[in-house]
């Protein structure tokens, strides 16, 4: 009576209309590469692997067949794969128990889970007031961890040896 019949038409031809408050997944598939700078506005996912840099202003997800080596810098991080380089979270960085990351991490807040895999630098930084990324120097730890040490800690970050 009031609207159009235009996207129910529209919906059972299987055409599917995006509404203006939709959110977006950007999605790299297993199987793809790519060698470059990558940005990215919304939320991404790699299931594939991406050799270079990756700039999100939104989440960056890396599923269990995903890999990245080079830097990555986003608001929030999910890894399940692979992360080999530099690793910047402003937020909330979850490791899940099949990630394997190597590197220099710096994240808000962090969750490791039973079973993954971390080595590398990994320390607590924040946001400046002009927008900056800024790290904390004395919270730098130096990590070292491999699947049977975290599976005997049952993912308490706390307990982990700081290597020399």
């Amino acid at each position: 009576m009031f609207g159009s019949n235009k996207n129910k038409d529209a919906a059972k031809a299987g055409i599917i209309i995006p509404s203006a408050s939709s959110h977006s997944l950007n999605s790299l598939v297993q199987g793809t590469s790519i060698e470059g700078k990558v940005k990215a506005t919304n939320d991404i996912r790699v299931d594939g692997n991406i050799k270079g840099d990756l700039f999100c202003d939104a989440k960056v997800i890396i599923g269990p067949t995903g890999l990245i080596e080079g830097t990555v810098k986003c608001q929030n991080a999910v890894i399940e794969g692979r992360m080999d380089g530099i690793l910047v979270v402003t937020e909330l960085l979850n490791i899940r128990e099949t990630a394997k990351v190597t590197g220099e991490v710096t994240y808000g807040k962090l969750i490791v889970q039973s079973g993954a895999v971390i080595s590398g630098s990994y320390k607590v930084g924040g946001e400046s007031a002009n927008g900056s990324y800024k790290s904390s120097s004395s919270d730098v730890k130096k990590v070292v961890a491999t699947e049977s040490d975290t599976k005997a800690f049952s993912g308490k970050v706390g307990e982990f040896a700081e290597a020399n």
